[in-house]
């Protein structure tokens, strides 16, 4: 099922610790709506960009995103959060830059885990108002984007 001209529901759902665990991360209907409108926030940002996204976590249950270690309010949770990286266009860093420099209209841009190696991905959400807060994750904690 598409959700979005260039991203699936399983793209979105797909999840190795669920096989392993045996969680079913189906989501219900409401947050398949959810999921619609953050493919087509993506679909801006695969537009921006010009190269194909994949990625790495999208939808997550409770259950499965307990499994992760992730907090109960994470937005993956209500269909609102992906994570991904565009390797044919840089590192998660520069894809992060070219996201926060353009204006895209987002919720939260996280770069998370980002080293001079090119690893790490950028985490992006969409919600019904967009704060537009750029934060990065990594070992030393959280703290807000500077470019």
């Amino acid at each position: 099922m598409f959700l979005s001209p260039h991203f699936t529901l399983e793209e979105f759902t797909v999840s190795q610790t669920a096989a392993r665990l045996g969680i079913d991360n189906t989501p219900p209907p409401d947050v398949i709506e959810r999921l619609k409108h953050t493919a087509l926030g993506l679909e801006g940002i695969r537009i921006l960009l010009g190269v194909p996204i994949l990625i790495t976590s999208g939808y997550r249950c409770l259950e499965l995103n307990r499994a992760l270690g992730s907090k109960d309010t994470s937005q993956h949770v209500l269909g609102e959060a992906v994570d991904f990286v565009a390797p044919a266009y840089g590192a998660p860093t520069t894809v992060m830059s070219r996201v926060i420099d353009v204006g895209i209209d987002y919720d939260q841009c996280i770069l998370e885990y980002a080293n001079k190696k090119g690893q790490g991905w950028v985490h992006v959400s969409f919600a019904k108002t967009n704060r537009r807060s750029a934060l990065v994750i990594d070992d030393s904690g959280t703290r807000p984007y500077m470019a």
